[in-house]
């Protein structure tokens, strides 16, 4: 019963931005921590930022100052917005739920009930 759903990926140029969605079935987002995480061809799967259920968020240094998480709680629905991207944020982005608290947000060994992804490509 517990999902989550990503939408809002496509192509895009830098200069653009992109609202990434991430919508919650079976929970409320204010009831476990979510993150978000992208994942390249043949490269590992990356922590890129990560929200509380009290509000407070966190970042990859990669993306700090560029993206901003936010959430709607009325709509279930935690965002990722993705200003002045750039071709390295050419990833496929998924969100998924922290469980487990032996690392840090950034590991995703500690989450579960991934969402299927959003491809998300920068191209000039």
């Amino acid at each position: 019963q517990v999902q989550l759903v990503e939408s809002g990926g496509g192509l895009v140029q830098p200069g653009d931005s992109l609202r990434l969605s991430c919508t919650a079935s079976g929970f409320t987002v204010d009831q476990v921590p979510i993150g978000w995480f992208r994942q390249a061809p043949g490269k590992e799967r990356e922590g890129v930022s990560w929200m509380s259920t009290s509000g407070s968020t966190a970042y990859a240094d990669s993306v700090k100052g560029r993206f901003t998480i936010s959430r709607d709680i009325a709509k279930n629905t935690v965002y990722l917005v993705i200003n002045s991207p750039k071709p390295e944020d050419t990833a496929v982005y998924y969100c998924a739920r922290r469980r487990w608290y032996y690392s840090g947000w950034s590991d995703p060994g500690e989450y579960d009930n991934w969402g299927p992804g959003t491809q998300v490509t920068v191209s000039s």
